[in-house]
């Protein structure tokens, strides 16, 4: 039999479980990826606290298939998709490369979202990428450094500042972990500032925290954040955001400006501007934050070939979370291999909810699997459980519980390791433009004729 040729893009969980269930079939899988790993998002908020180091939570995409001798992976951001010809263009540092395909899966995610607000993300990072994590990490404890060297008063206070912006899982993981590194972990660390004295703030313009959960454990959320010295200030929409603070409207028609050195970005998502070119090319839908409207077995309308994976499809409301992505990878390949065999899949994908859990302090989280609601200890230790099992590879799964065992039971940080690099890397490649990578490509050639 003739085999296939299958391109996935992305390697995050629709892309690196669909590469995966077709280990067996007789395709030829090249997949694209912007970074060279696989990235565990939900952990992202513990590589920029210090827990775990980004090795952990974000392998190595060639490490994870490279007994798998149907898999090529290629480092390159894909610029167009040819619906017509069936023909994939990417781009990296300059090279421009075109891949043909018989089968394609897109699954490239989704990126932060400032709400027409694109300024902010040089002040506030997200919290979506390996980068977003470092620069981070950087910041909450540059901040710090900052301020133990500081004799001023006011500038001690803005440099003590946290604002997180998201009441959202991650917006809550977020803040819980800064106020216990500030309230707990830091304090003996520094002996000319109080670390207990640190104001960190949590803003929402919902009227609730992890809105997406019952009202009973969004209160207890709330409860807890608070009781470990955390401001939540809901109904609050920010109006402006900049280098020294944040602008903030109330629900009341009141409005503050927070001065703090330190901001994080969890407030919305937007999906990959490549959702728009299959809309386009295929006549579909997109939404408000740019998902393609997918049928019912994930593929695009009048494209049974074309698959739209994860943070990119939207299908009966289904949610931006990792099981999406995960068991729509799984289906997808078993859609594709069954199609090769001559035993096609013909029943529609079907999600099935594993539940939803935020992290809200130490040995404290928030639980919702079907009707049963859990809090506290129970709820901590079945998220530590559920994460755990969902990282990729046994070594990492391994050093991950040792670092959770030294983090929660010795309370300390053993990832603290900053640089001036990731604290000022954003603004330098926002300053330099678009000509940045592909300059250094032509110098690094250059270097090497020489040589």
């Amino acid at each position: 039999m003739e085999r296939r040729r299958v391109v996935v893009i992305g390697s995050g969980f629709g892309g690196l479980f669909t590469t995966k269930g077709l280990a067996d079939a007789p395709v030829e899988i090249t997949l694209i990826s912007k970074t060279v790993s696989h990235l565990f998002q939900p952990l992202l908020y513990q590589a920029a606290t210090g827990i775990l180091s980004t090795g952990e939570i974000a392998p190595a995409t060639r490490d994870i298939l490279r007994k798998q001798p149907n898999a090529t992976v290629l480092l390159a951001e894909v610029t167009g998709i040819d619906l017509t010809s069936r023909m994939v263009t990417a781009e990296k540092l300059g090279h421009t490369i075109t891949v043909p395909y018989d089968y394609l899966v897109v699954a490239a995610g989704a990126g932060q979202s400032y709400f027409g607000n694109d300024q902010f993300e040089i002040f506030a990072p997200g919290m979506k990428t390996v980068d977003d994590a470092l620069e981070l990490r950087a910041r909450i404890f540059g901040a710090l450094e900052m301020a133990e060297l500081s004799d001023s008063e006011e500038e001690r206070e803005r440099l003590l500042t946290f604002v997180v912006v998201g009441a959202g899982p991650t917006g809550v993981e977020m803040v819980g972990q800064i106020a216990e590194l500030t309230r707990d972990v830091l304090v003996r660390s520094f002996k000319r500032i109080d670390t207990r004295q640190a104001r960190v703030v949590l803003l929402d313009a919902a009227d609730a925290v992890l809105p997406g959960f019952t009202p009973k454990l969004s209160a207890s959320a709330k409860a807890r954040l608070e009781k470990i010295g955390v401001e939540v200030r809901l109904g609050a929409r920010v109006t402006g955001l900049d280098e020294t603070g944040v602008d903030v409207s109330f629900a009341d028609g009141s409005t503050e400006r927070i001065v703090a050195s330190c901001k994080v970005w969890a407030a919305g998502v937007q999906a990959s501007p490549l959702g728009k070119q299959l809309a386009e090319q295929s006549g579909g839908e997109v939404d408000r934050v740019g998902r393609v409207a997918v049928q019912p077995d994930l593929t695009l309308p009048g494209h049974p070939e074309v698959f739209v994976l994860g943070d990119m499809m939207s299908l009966d409301r289904l949610p931006g979370v990792a099981q999406v992505a995960l068991q729509g990878g799984k289906y997808t390949a078993r859609k594709i291999a069954g199609e090769l065999a001559g035993q096609p899949v013909t029943e529609p994908f079907k999600y099935k909810d594993k539940g939803s859990m935020a992290v809200v302090s130490q040995f404290g989280a928030v639980a919702q699997v079907g009707k049963l609601s859990l809090t506290g200890f129970v709820a901590w230790a079945a998220w530590l459980g559920v994460h755990l099992v969902y990282l990729v590879g046994f070594k990492n799964r391994l050093s991950t519980l040792l670092k959770w065992a030294i983090t929660f039971l010795g309370r300390s940080r053993s990832e603290r390791v900053t640089t001036e690099q990731q604290l000022v890397g954003r603004l330098a490649r926002k300053q330099l433009g678009d000509d940045f990578q592909p300059s250094i490509w032509a110098t690094f050639d250059s270097d090497r004729e020489q040589r």
